[in-house]
């Protein structure tokens, strides 16, 4: 049952950076891709019909961390406590500038709107990065599962970490740029014209940068955290993710050299998708791993939920997960094509 809860938190994280990803990453490539304002309007159009659909899967992963893992879910929310109200800040800037950009016709109004959404793209896709750094590094868990973390420590990796060190910037780092690769290929697909042409001439460099990242993230982690990889490829979805890292890189590269709009989304997603299961499946069943001494690291065994709580939320969340999913699938199909210059001008946004 904890193996059956641990995949779908996992599923759930999967979802929100898949789909949310693409926002991230259009969003921060607004002012590259678009230089006119019709052309920035055009990038909030692609996104602008489901950006707020996408949230609702990092709720429903706090919420499954909540039922599942409430040991977890309390050292988290109290350890990150300055980091997540941070992530709450830029979510609510983002929503903000998307709804209201569009309200008032002044340069002035547009532009610093404009401005905002981008800066909290970036910083957004900054801080989920670095928290997966944290996660996979480790935190300073005390004996009685509390931990604390201050912005830097020593910049180091071990022992009394703070939130940024070398390890945790440099999966920051990946993260932004595989994110803005992902909204590339997304605004590759859903647009055309000059924001078409600059977005997929930037997604080939992009994604050139990321394959070139992922070598040096992956020495990083073996030296931070060598037993993940001893995890990884003894698990069955440790191997299914490595697929989707290599798959997907060959398919995001196929894709955008034969003009094969959805090959090349199709892979940028399995990537994601890829790195996230290999992750979740190298450090199981350690959730929370201490840095200053490993017999403090809390597991999914001992986080789980007490009593037959598991067992009666799985009953509940299948009805759930079909409702979101036949809702998705609806919401996809009506928004399906691309974006036109003269539909943006008919967008609320």
């Amino acid at each position: 049952m904890v193996e059956i809860w641990y995949a779908i938190l996992s599923f759930m994280l999967v979802m929100f950076l898949v789909l949310e990803g693409f926002d991230f990453g259009a969003g921060m490539l607004q002012f590259v891709v678009g230089k006119t304002e019709a052309e920035r309007r055009l990038v909030i159009a692609a996104i602008g019909p489901l950006w707020s659909w996408h949230e609702v899967w990092l709720v429903g992963f706090g919420a499954t961390l909540l039922v599942a893992f409430p040991a977890i879910f309390t050292a988290s929310f109290a350890g990150f406590y300055l980091a997540l109200f941070l992530l709450l800040w830029c979510l609510i800037l983002r929503g903000v500038s998307i709804e209201v950009s569009g309200h008032i016709a002044d340069p002035m109004w547009r532009a610093a709107w404009h401005f905002i959404f981008v800066v909290s793209n970036i910083l957004l896709a900054i801080l989920i990065g670095a928290a997966l750094g944290n996660v996979l590094r480790g935190v300073p868990l005390e004996a009685n599962g509390k931990f604390a973390l201050a912005f830097f420590s020593n910049f180091s990796p071990y022992g009394r970490v703070g939130i940024l060190d070398w390890y945790t910037v440099s999966v920051a780092v990946f993260i932004l740029v595989t994110l803005a690769a992902h909204g590339a290929n997304g605004l590759v697909q859903k647009t055309s014209g000059p924001v078409h042409d600059r977005s997929l001439r930037l997604a080939v460099t992009l994604w050139k940068i990321v394959a070139a990242l992922l070598v040096v993230i992956t020495v990083e982690s073996w030296q931070v955290r060598p037993e993940m990889f001893h995890g990884m490829i003894h698990q069955p979805f440790g191997w299914l993710g490595l697929a989707g890292i290599f798959g997907g890189l060959v398919f995001v590269f196929t894709g955008l050299q034969g003009n094969r709009e959805f090959l090349a989304v199709l892979g940028s997603s399995a990537f994601i998708a890829g790195l996230m299961i290999a992750g979740a499946a190298g450090v199981f069943p350690v959730m929370l791993r201490s840095t200053i001494a490993p017999e403090n690291s809390l597991s999914a065994f001992q986080a789980a939920a007490a009593g037959n709580g598991l067992t009666a939320a799985l009953i509940w969340w299948p009805v759930a997960s079909i409702l979101a999913v036949t809702y998705m699938v609806f919401i996809y199909r009506h928004y399906r094509g691309k974006v036109e210059p003269e539909q943006d001008a008919q967008q609320p946004y």
